[in-house]
């Protein structure tokens, strides 16, 4: 299966961007190899938010992955410095500010189909 590309919400309020909504839907689990998104990049807004929702099935597991160069990913981490890797339905901020970002979903089964939603925001 092929990686799942965003969709991307900007959020405007009182006239003034505020920041963007960033949602991979119908992230699932097959073995070989791990289904991720469509890597993301805004680097203008340092204020982060991960929510994860939807289906884990049988030990199902998703990674928040940040990246500089595009290639070599590593899990990020809350504010509390806890790896970014959800087995339920969560919401956390996100505390490294990276170029690229991207969910793994790198364990589950056949019934595993999750939602990770970002939000981008504050001050520019």
């Amino acid at each position: 299966m092929a990686d799942v590309t965003p969709t991307i919400t900007r959020i405007v309020t009182h006239g003034a961007l505020a920041g963007y909504n960033v949602a991979w839907a119908g992230l699932t689990f097959d073995a070989a190899p791990n289904i991720s998104g469509v890597r993301y990049t805004n680097i203008a807004f340092a204020d982060r938010s991960v929510q994860v929702t939807g289906t884990f099935g049988v030990g199902g597991r998703v990674l928040l992955q940040g990246s500089n160069d595009g290639t070599n990913w590593v899990t990020l981490n809350d504010p509390q410095a806890n790896a970014l890797s959800f087995t339920a339905a969560g919401l956390e901020a996100v505390l490294e500010l990276t170029q690229y970002i991207r969910p793994t979903v790198n364990a589950g089964d056949g019934t595993t189909s999750l939602t990770v939603t970002m939000t981008f925001g504050g001050r520019r």
